[in-house]
């Protein structure tokens, strides 16, 4: 039986497999520094492959910053962290497709890579604005830590590093960039096709942000770089020019008729229905274009009109016979077609500024004071309004968003808000660093140490507010916390270590990890979503756990008896996982095999 990894697959070894998939000549095979063969790309044959395509050494347009190799580097290295459950802390475990997870967002993004890949319709981010107090993560770990720690001086919660990027920081933007780079890397392969993400922002980055994301994403797959009211009034400490905008950049992972429309703003008393028709209201607009078709047609007073028509020749008889057409002037007028309110109601208008329709950032203030009870507990909350229209504009009623700038969680408010408003199934996952309040604060003083801590209680305090009013709606979430590995750390490279080694051992799994901690790491290694339903049930003494109705059975009790393995192998999963330690030796293991090569030949069979 093969072993599990334990670690996330290396995004280099992804990009080579995807590059063999287009160009197979490119990819070669070779000895790698530890002596196994291994396959790398052929640059000489890429070269040749695109012809004058690839650059020659020398100049070339490009954004480029201090660290940004070790940012790419930063995104596409493994990791061998993995989320462990917090049961005790969510709300309806069993039943919800919601997730929360509370971490550094670097390390959840590479986690999601396989249970998420292609999945998410809609990503919002509200990072950082490198304002020049803003804590952002520090993703080179090269540094040793009581050098970091001395020069950097502070750490969250979770021990991870965190920095005050000031702007006398000599590499001020460039931190900021690398930052937001690795992530934006990750972020782009969880999308669906169809995805598109939303990135709030203001001055300080917009234009770094926007090359990043054109390199990132595309620049043919710009949508829009939205400017939208920040603040109702203006902030009279600014000097020259008091900013009361900030910026919405929108971008889809393949450019299209990506967007919903929005509901039209009409003035429906334009509207009017002289003619008593059936399917209500309507004005009336020309049927002539500059341009257009060449022909003749005739009014009810037998008047001939040649025009540049609108339509086409049928389509023009099609709306004279369904009565959509109005002839003015007695009868003599060229003629008009009918637009109906009710069909313009339904078929909604393309978003346009976002300047004045949408509520402000002081909005989003007033909005948490009345949850939690006017206490401004967090800064930078972001309005309701503008969430939800983003939903509007990219999601569908069964989509998932992801947020993995969290904060307070407005967006997972905005996602339960409006699956109760227009009976949606929207699933989040909200992705939260356990970041330290400030303990002046009043986030601090009313007990939220952390700023995962806030975003939680707006989710139960919201859920429960809502459960008042719909009992269709998903107001549950499962909440995970990043973790070191499930695996003692002479096992951090199972695949590495000698059979004869693993057999001297007890057990490879710390101690402190639970069933429902290896059971959620093998899901992310498998790929399988976290909020799937599963089930525990007793077999001869054993507990066997049943992933989404055989889509993954594990069991990691000791000593497994063969009649039990054969139990398992009867429901036909397409996966089984099992300890290292559940079996007595090597031929304990063999058999296994065995067994589920006759009972379930389909089943793949891994062990931890």
């Amino acid at each position: 039986m093969n072993k599990m990894r334990c670690e996330t697959v290396d995004g280099r070894i992804r990009n080579i497999a995807t590059l063999k998939t287009l160009f197979p000549s490119c990819v070669t095979e070779c000895e790698g520094e530890n002596g196994q063969i291994e396959e790398r790309v052929n640059y000489a044959a890429l070269r040749q492959m695109f012809g004058e395509g690839i650059s020659k050494e020398g100049e070339s347009y490009e954004f480029t910053w201090v660290g940004k190799k070790n940012a790419f580097v930063a995104a596409n290295s493994p990791t061998r962290s993995t989320l462990r459950p917090i049961v005790e802390e969510s709300i309806d475990w069993d039943s919800t497709g919601n997730i929360f997870i509370e971490g550094d967002n670097l390390t959840v993004l590479k986690l999601l890579q396989e249970s998420y890949l292609g999945a998410i319709k809609m990503i919002y981010i509200d990072p950082p604005y490198n304002t020049g107090g803003d804590f952002i993560y520090a993703d080179d770990f090269k540094m040793d830590v009581d050098e970091y720690k001395e020069l950097i001086g502070l750490q969250d919660s979770s021990d991870n590093r965190l920095f005050k990027n000031t702007d006398s920081n000599g590499r001020y933007h460039s931190d900021w960039c690398s930052m937001i780079y690795a992530r934006l890397i990750l972020a782009r392969n969880l999308l669906t096709d169809d995805g598109v993400i939303f990135i709030s922002l203001d001055d300080n980055e917009q234009a770094n942000m926007r090359k990043i994301c054109d390199e990132i994403f595309g620049e043919g797959n710009f949508i829009a770089q939205c400017v939208r009211k920040r603040r109702d009034s203006q902030a009279n400490l600014s000097k020259n020019i008091s900013p009361i905008h900030e910026y919405m950049f929108i971008y889809a992972k393949k450019k299209g008729d990506i967007l919903n429309r929005v509901k039209a703003n009409i003035d429906e008393s334009e509207y009017k229905n002289p003619d008593n028709d059936p399917r209500g209201a309507y004005k009336t607009m020309p049927c002539t274009n500059k341009g257009g078709v060449v022909y003749t047609v005739t009014t009810p007073t037998g008047k001939e009109i040649t025009e540049e028509w609108r339509f086409k020749q049928e389509t023009y008889y099609s709306l004279l016979n369904d009565n959509r057409l109005v002839f003015p002037k007695g009868g003599e007028g060229k003629p008009r077609y009918k637009l109906f309110l009710s069909e313009k109601m339904e078929e909604g208008q393309l978003a346009n500024t976002w300047l004045d329709n949408l509520a402000s950032n002081q909005e989003a203030t007033r909005e948490l004071k009345a949850i939690f009870g006017d206490k401004v507990i967090f800064d930078t909350p972001k309005p309701l309004g503008l969430l939800k229209f983003c939903l509007e504009l990219a999601s569908d009623k069964d989509s998932i968003i992801l947020d993995f700038f969290a904060g307070s969680c407005s967006t997972a408010h905005a996602v339960m808000q409006l699956n109760m408003e227009d009976g949606g199934n929207r699933k989040y996952i909200m992705v939260q660093i356990d970041e330290s309040c400030d303990e002046k604060s009043d986030a601090y003083k009313q007990g939220y140490e952390t700023i995962s801590a806030i975003g939680k209680e707006r989710i139960r305090l919201v859920s429960d507010s809502i459960r008042k009013d719909s009992a269709n709606t998903d107001l549950g979430v499962r909440i995970f916390r990043v973790s070191d590995s499930n695996m003692k750390d002479v096992y951090f490279s199972p695949a590495d270590i000698e059979q004869s080694l693993l057999s001297m051992l007890e057990s490879n799994i710390k101690e402190d990890r639970t069933d429902l901690d290896l059971l959620f790491g093998c899901l992310l290694e498998w790929g399988l979503p976290l909020s799937l339903p599963y089930s525990s049930e007793k077999i001869e003494g054993y507990t066997v756990h049943n992933y989404n109705a055989g889509d993954l059975i594990a069991c990691f009790d000791e000593n497994i008896p063969d009649s039990v393995i054969k139990e398992i192998a009867k429901q036909q999963p397409l996966r089984a996982v099992f300890r290292d330690s559940s079996f007595a030796g090597s031929p304990s293991k063999i058999n296994v095999g065995e067994i589920f090569k006759i009972m379930a030949p389909d089943t793949t069979v891994k062990v931890i």
